[in-house]
């Protein structure tokens, strides 16, 4: 914990101890005037003969009782706008001094215990809490009256954090991120095209596409709950809710369990796409060294001139190709741009030719495996030109698509980011735990004063709540995240600009099964009437745009941002007409 927050967190800390503590006066009045109440004098008048020398009438901020409630007993409140709007800026403050908290321990944690059930599990848990924290208090206080108006201020910060993200956040990161978009790839740390609305931007892996549509998958229960809502009667709304939220739960788990498994699964597409590159370097070698063609003329695979082949890989001439005959002729291939362990290289050939596998490969194996091999390069080079059979148009085209999957898959490894070795250290795990915990704490504290101070400032100014909590809110929760996401991207890398795009559509994945699980919870337990077909209706709007914008490209030129942007305006304004005009709330 870094000296500067710790110093903010006792500041805020006393502020409030301070601001807590009671005060107390005394009304003077004489016994003659004890009937008028409103005549107050000042203290030290000894003895009164007729009117007080001094009368002060009461105020209507000492005779009106205050219509709030201390949180805890003890938390300061008030009524009006300036005092509202300063215990906001504090209470805001704190949540966001506990994001910082829960972010920077989870990556001291994915440091130290690295990805798989930290990266998937704990850490998009962590990064929600506070957003979850705050729904969870927004409509569990009071009546269920109660409830109903302050469940608002929970959408309000569901929706706003979510359009925030993927808008104006997203918008940012393109900009502050672009490098020079050649072939609709991004060249790492070279812009020269300045802000050339096509020909500057980032790109991302595949795997960041791959996070988009999980994005887009997880508005289902949305969907779910605004649709059955037309249901007529009270109990089917309620029975809309519950389906809701049980399709929710499943896609939380689906989606932390698909985390977990994600490193694993990258590993093995990564280590396949270099197994085709061998495939090729192993095809080109053969057909150099090939008598005759591999492939005849209508495009299917030569089996006599693969079969001369297989006579010159079988150097010893017993009709079989053993493994040290085949390792002989994978270490004489030169394989360019690519990571490649021989010996492993050897063992995934040796398995894919040798279907009996007895140790050995007998001549119809070797054909066979060839063979399947060359009907797959067809098959891409067709699909790419349809013309030609040369055995040469064929390899170039399958060696193309393979580089290209392996820069989709692959966009460099981290060994050349600078990252503080944790070490594993005993001090960096309890300074992760003690972060965490804190972090937790906070949020867990001060998620109740703060939905009551943006209540109460509603009431004092008469803008409904949903609006300030789909301002203010999500720049207490998230702000956190959104500066550490624009830092990242500034690095102006495609490794860094798909983890940080990654990153966004994973929290927003996470507002949209985790805190919409626990708001559709609020509802059905405490009873609440579902009055948000609006703020469903622009959620399920930007999430559909941006992450089908996304589920199926990897290069974002500038001119991306423009389409970004305007939809933050657009979501409010959206709201505002359908409540407030066409009167759906």
């Amino acid at each position: 914990m870094s000296a500067k927050h710790l110093t903010l967190s006792l500041l805020l800390f006393f502020f409030l101890i301070l601001s807590c503590d009671p005060s107390y006066g005394r009304f003077i009045t004489h016994r003659t005037y004890f009937s008028l109440s409103s005549d107050l004098v000042t203290d030290g008048v000894q003895q009164l003969r007729g009117p007080p020398y001094l009368a002060l009438n009461r105020s209507s901020s000492f005779s009106a009782e205050s219509t709030c409630d201390q949180t805890y007993g003890f938390l300061p409140c008030t009524t009006t706008v300036l005092g509202n709007i300063f215990l906001i800026v504090v209470y805001g403050s704190l949540m966001f001094l506990s994001a910082t908290y829960l972010s920077n321990g989870s990556e001291l944690l994915l440091d130290i215990l690295g990805p798989g059930i930290v990266g998937g599990l704990f850490l998009p848990i962590l990064g929600a809490l506070p957003d979850a924290m705050l729904i969870l208090v927004s409509g569990l206080s009071g009546s269920t009256a109660t409830a109903q108006s302050q469940v608002s201020v929970g959408m309000g910060l569901l929706a706003g954090s979510t359009i925030m993200l993927l808008t104006i956040i997203w918008g940012t990161c393109v900009i502050v991120g672009k490098c020079d978009l050649v072939d609709s790839v991004a060249q790492d740390a070279k812009d020269t095209k300045g802000f050339n609305l096509t020909e500057s931007g980032v790109s991302t892996d595949i795997w960041t596409s791959y996070t988009a549509r999980i994005m887009v998958v997880s508005v289902i229960p949305f969907l779910i709950v605004q649709i059955l809502q037309a249901l007529g009667s009270t109990s089917g709304r309620h029975l809309a809710v519950l389906i809701a939220l049980i399709v929710s739960l499943l896609l939380l788990i689906s989606y932390c369990l698909y985390q977990v498994l994600q490193p694993g699964i990258q590993r093995r597409k990564i280590s396949y796409v270099k197994h085709k590159r061998v495939i090729f370097g192993l095809l080109r070698n053969l057909k150099d060294r090939a008598a005759g063609r591999l492939l005849s003329d209508n495009g299917e695979p030569n089996e006599e001139g693969i079969k001369k082949l297989f006579s010159v890989v079988d150097t010893n001439g017993d009709g079989n190709i053993s493994y040290s005959e085949l390792r002989a002729l994978i270490v004489g291939i030169r394989f360019e741009e690519i990571d490649l362990k021989k010996d492993k290289a050897v063992d995934k050939l040796m398995r894919d030719f040798d279907t009996s596998q007895n140790g050995q490969i007998d001549e119809t194996e070797f054909v066979n495996c060839i063979s399947k091999w060359l009907k797959k390069a067809t098959l891409i080079q067709t699909a790419s030109s349809g013309h030609g059979s040369s055995t040469l148009r064929f390899l170039n085209a399958f060696n193309q698509d393979t580089d290209k999957e392996h820069d989709l898959l692959d966009v460099g490894d981290e060994s050349d980011e600078e990252i503080e070795d944790a070490g594993g250290s005993r001090w960096t795990s309890i300074k992760a735990v003690l972060l965490l915990l804190l972090g937790t704490l906070i949020a867990a504290a001060f998620a109740d004063p703060l939905v009551d101070a943006v209540d109460n400032f509603s009431d004092a100014t008469g803008i409904p709540a949903f609006f300030i909590s789909f301002i203010v809110l999500p720049m207490a929760t998230n702000s956190s995240e959104a500066v550490s996401a624009i830092i990242f991207a500034s690095r102006d890398k495609r490794q860094t600009a798909s983890l940080t795009f990654s990153e966004l559509y994973g929290a927003a994945t996470m507002n949209n099964v985790l805190c919409l699980s626990v708001f559709l919870a609020l509802v059905y337990v405490r009873g609440l009437t579902w009055e948000f077909s609006s703020e469903v209706l622009v959620i399920v709007i930007v999430c559909l745009v941006m992450g089908g914008f996304a589920s199926f490209r990897t290069h974002f030129p500038l001119w991306t941002a423009l389409v970004a942007f305007p939809l933050y305006p657009f979501s409010l304004a959206l709201i505002y007409v359908l409540d407030y005009v066409l009167g759906w709330a």
